[in-house]
């Protein structure tokens, strides 16, 4: 069923979904609070960001040690503690903690953090049940309303069966696990809300005339993607690649956006910790120092026998107090050099050893990334299959926990039967994005494959959401036309929408289906 020339805008609609959401989420951050109720941070991943937010406006700097061990009102609890955190050498010559997160985005909102400290008069440490909600409303709430227009107005556009555009609006408001994710402070939704503005303002620049400095701000929000997302690098180039194929004057402002973001991604990530890497890709061995003679015992060397290439490296003076310490690696020892430096002893073969620069930022004392200490999904997968299955259709499944997402292959199957030539080209690169990053996360080492970690979703592709209502578009009407079809389509959504409803209270926590499996003993939590 077609929508005719004259009928009442679809916008009436759009917009009551839109305020029950933004409503919905409203009232949850009103009462968000931990679960031993003297924060309002849910969970080590956030409480990873808001340690980064408070340090830099409290006392102008990355370094969180003052918060890892602030007490709260019950004097056993350090409620600002977190397992997300990595351990370098600051400028002072010191070894510090800072937040394992790229710096970026918590820079961003320590801009918000400041404004509302200035307003209110009242620090997030003394507060942060009070002035925590107050920051994530501002933060989160105009974000997913960023998310949930520019992906409703991009559907709009491209639709024509108006009960197809009102099923996906529902969609789009209620059936992913974004809800979720709007109640506490994370990079997923920042990141869905920049890549549902890119595709609005691809999709709107064949009907309307889009200046340089509309492609400016798409780059600004490509670019802030892959800043959130790493992997959604690959949909930034596939954007470019877009660009050049169909608008190639959106090059030049689309790049320029992206640049920008570059520069600031960086250079924040500099300023914290004087390296261009974020500070989750710091975990093997740095440069190399010196080899050291095979010891014929196969013992590692002693302190003695490694202060020699020490001096020589000008790292340690001769009456430098050196001492080794065990590493998180087996084959491994930490080289602590008085108490504000350390380099790494690795075995690189039977007897032979290697001294390095210290490259593991997760490699600390009471560190939880070490063997024995992970638990649960943290300890990972050793099966690649497994991994790929459970991350589909098992207890961490995109289709399983969202059945709405199925419409997803077919749309990008189906992509041929659209009349646009541009329309076409984007679902292709939808679908090699999709390709792309699903088997980045299968081809991680086992450490890695975690499903993101105490989550209610395999959190890590939750910026495709905008994508993949789009991709959605083509079955949904195909569904419309027919009773049958919008039965299955409502139930697919119900189904969604439930799945959702069971993480309204946080989005740390596991899937549904992981707890039942569990309780059925399928699975050992």
């Amino acid at each position: 069923m077609k929508e005719s020339v004259g009928q009442e805008s679809p916008w009436g609609v759009y917009t009551l979904l839109i305020v029950i959401a933004l409503s919905v989420v409203s009232g949850r951050i009103a009462v968000v609070i931990s679960r031993e109720g003297d924060t309002a941070f849910l969970s080590a991943n956030d409480r990873s960001r808001w340690c980064t937010i408070a340090a830099l406006v409290e006392h102008g700097t990355y370094v969180i040690d003052p918060y890892l061990n602030r007490r709260g009102a019950k004097a056993n609890r350090r409620p600002w503690a977190t397992i997300d955190l990595v351990r370098h050498r600051g400028r002072d010559g010191k070894m510090h903690y800072y937040s394992s997160k790229p710096p970026l985005l918590p820079t961003m909102i320590a801009g918000v953090y400041w404004g509302v400290t200035r307003t209110m008069g009242m620090w997030l440490s003394d507060q942060p049940i009070y002035l925590g909600r107050v920051i994530l409303w501002l933060v989160n709430v105009p974000t997913l309303a960023v998310f949930l227009l520019a992906t409703i107005a991009a559907l709009d556009r491209v639709m024509e069966d108006r009960w197809a555009k009102w099923f996906l609006a529902a969609a789009t408001c209620f059936g992913t696990m974004l809800l979720p994710f709007s109640i506490a402070l994370n990079n997923h939704l920042p990141a869905a809300a920049s890549m549902a503005m890119v595709l609005w303002i691809f999709v709107r620049s064949f009907e309307q005339p889009t200046t340089t400095l509309w492609w400016f701000l798409a780059g600004l929000a490509g670019g802030f993607t892959a800043a959130n997302e790493l992997p959604a690098l690959s949909m930034t180039v596939f954007w470019a690649g877009l660009f050049l194929l169909v608008r190639r004057d959106a090059l030049i402002g689309y790049s320029a956006g992206v640049l920008v973001v570059a520069v600031a991604f960086f250079a924040t990530n500099w300023i914290a910790h004087e390296s261009l890497r974020p500070p989750y890709m710091h975990r093997g061995d740095g440069q190399r120092i010196a080899t050291l003679a095979p010891a014929e015992d196969g013992e590692p060397p002693t302190a003695p026998q490694v202060l020699k290439p020490l001096i020589d490296a000008n790292l340690a003076q001769p009456d430098s107090q050196v001492s080794l310490q065990p590493s998180r690696r087996q084959d491994r020892l930490r080289v602590v050099i008085g108490d504000s430096l350390q380099v790494g002893l690795s075995r690189v073969a039977e007897g032979q050893w290697e001294l390095h620069h210290w490259d593991d930022w997760y490699d600390y004392p009471s560190s939880y990334w070490v063997e024995g200490r992970r638990r649960g999904v943290d300890v990972g997968e050793p099966s690649r299959f497994v991994y790929a299955a459970q991350m589909t259709f098992g207890h961490h499944g995109i289709f399983s926990l969202t059945p709405l997402w199925l419409l997803m292959p077919v749309g990008l199957v189906g992509a041929w039967t659209w009349n646009r030539r541009e329309h076409r080209l984007l679902l292709a690169s939808i679908a090699a994005a999709t390709i792309v990053c699903g088997v980045f996360y299968v081809l991680r080492p086992e450490i890695d494959r975690n499903y993101g970690g105490v989550s209610v979703c395999f959190r890590w592709l939750l910026w495709f959401a905008p994508l993949w209502l789009f991709s959605a578009a083509g079955p949904a009407q195909w569904l419309a036309a027919r009773r049958w079809g919008r039965m299955l389509a409502v139930g697919m959504l119900a189904l969604s929408v439930a799945s959702m409803a069971t993480s309204l209270d946080g989005p740390w926590q596991s899937p549904w289906l992981y707890r039942f499996w569990s309780f059925l003993g399928w699975i050992e939590p």
